[in-house]
């Protein structure tokens, strides 16, 4: 039986290996380059074609939109450069002004052609062509290298179907909704006790900490939406990256207010010191509620991340209770904050501050505001698309609808006539 489970677990870490992608853009890498160099060696009249696995090296990427975006602007500056050679070549040998001006000249071409991060490359091959002593045979081989590499690089993306990184970026979405949950508890014992001003100013501390954690899960969800573009394996792939996109910008409000309310915390433990921030009772009021909004805004990334209809409706429903048990709780508090406020007029705007800092998460949360700016982002996004591309837009409207006449006569999806 153990060694059941030690198997289970050790197949567990291979397949989450698997999907690493580090691991993943090693290994298609690795055999891009592979088979670019053998397909090389028997069409390039080179003795060693390094040019056909370096493009393919540079052209695949972990996402197929990138592979596509990158391969076309690889290419382009490869050829640009080796263009760019054969005119100097033709003109000039290879002296230190020559390549002054052949530098100046690729870059300035770079700009042009607007290979974007690939401006370097352009002078590369220029250089490299340049430098070689048959110039013409070699600009042109490294060509069909340079269009050998990039062709297996996309052949690669195409035939090993590159990961969907939904399941990735949805994790890093949790895993910053528990932070700020962890964080959230730790503010309410404190607010629930004493707290001296050193201890709130901590607070407030990690909750800028959490703008370096903002980051690093844009990052992972920006990898997620290029890996639904132009992705065939992948339905409804606009409405995954506006769904993550949205719920991204939920956590980053609550993050900013979060980092409010704690200077809030701090700014009334510096006033009241040494006494508590709170009453008793509304220490443990807003203990209570700050705990609660913690798990609404954990429901909430579980929500944004969930994809089954069902599951979705099941999260949604937890979200919906634990709001309206929160709200209940913050009604309790802005009675004690005003009470306590009528007593200590000195402090009535740090009190009512707390509130409105409360408040503005719990209106982030709402499911009927998550509604409405999804809404919102899903039209704005589609009036982009037909602006931007009014041909496809079309066509896309047309196979749709012939696509539901299609439903209709044969009765897939729905019910037979």
């Amino acid at each position: 039986m153990r060694e059941v489970r030690e198997w289970t677990a050790h197949a567990r870490r291979i397949v989450h290996k698997r999907r690493d992608p580090v691991v993943v853009q090693t290994v298609r890498s690795a055999f891009a380059a592979t088979i670019a160099y053998v397909i090389a060696l028997r069409l390039s009249p080179e003795a060693a074609p390094l040019t056909a696995p370096l493009t393919a090296l540079l052209v695949v990427q972990v996402t197929l939109y990138a592979t596509l975006t990158n391969g076309f602007r690889r290419v382009n500056a490869v050829v640009t450069g080796v263009l760019v050679a054969i005119a100097f070549s033709l003109l000039v040998g290879l002296t230190w002004w020559s390549l002054a001006l052949l530098l100046v000249a690729s870059l300035a071409v770079g700009r042009l052609v607007r290979v974007e991060e690939y401006v370097p490359e352009v002078a590369i091959s220029a250089m490299l062509v340049l430098g070689v002593t048959t110039h013409g045979d070699t600009a042109w081989a490294r060509v069909v290298e340079t269009l050998i590499g990039a062709f297996v690089g996309l052949g690669c993306n195409l035939l090993l179907a590159p990961p969907v990184w939904v399941e990735e970026a949805g994790a890093s979405i949790e895993g910053l909704a528990r932070r700020l949950r962890q964080l959230m508890l730790r503010m309410g014992e404190e607010a629930a006790g004493g707290t001296p001003p050193d201890q709130a100013a901590e607070r407030l501390h990690e909750a800028r900490r959490l703008d370096h954690d903002i980051v690093e899960v844009d990052a992972a969800l920006r990898q997620a939406e290029d890996s639904l573009r132009l992705n065939p394996r992948v339905r409804e792939g606009l409405l995954h990256r506006v769904v993550l996109r949205t719920g991204l910008d939920t956590l980053e409000i609550c993050t900013v207010v979060l980092r409010v309310l704690a200077r809030s915390f701090t700014d009334l433990a510096k006033e009241r010191e040494p006494e508590p921030l709170f009453d008793a009772e509304t220490g443990a009021a807003l203990q209570q509620l700050l705990s609660e909004i913690a798990d609404a805004v954990v429901s909430f990334a579980v929500l944004v991340t969930t994809h089954l209809s069902a599951s979705a409706e099941s999260a949604e429903e937890r979200l919906a209770t634990e709001l309206r048990t929160a709200a209940g709780t913050r009604d309790k508090l802005a009675l004690l904050l005003r009470k306590e406020a009528e007593r200590e007029t000195r402090h009535w705007q740090l009190l009512g501050a707390v509130l409105t800092e409360v408040n503005r998460i719990l209106d982030e949360l709402d499911t009927e505001h998550r509604t409405r700016r999804l809404f919102e982002e899903l039209d704005q996004v589609s009036r982009e698309q037909r602006a931007r591309m009014p041909r496809l837009t079309r066509l896309r409207e047309r196979l749709g609808v012939q696509e539901q006449m299609w439903r209709n006569r044969t009765g897939v999806g729905g019910r037979s006539r």
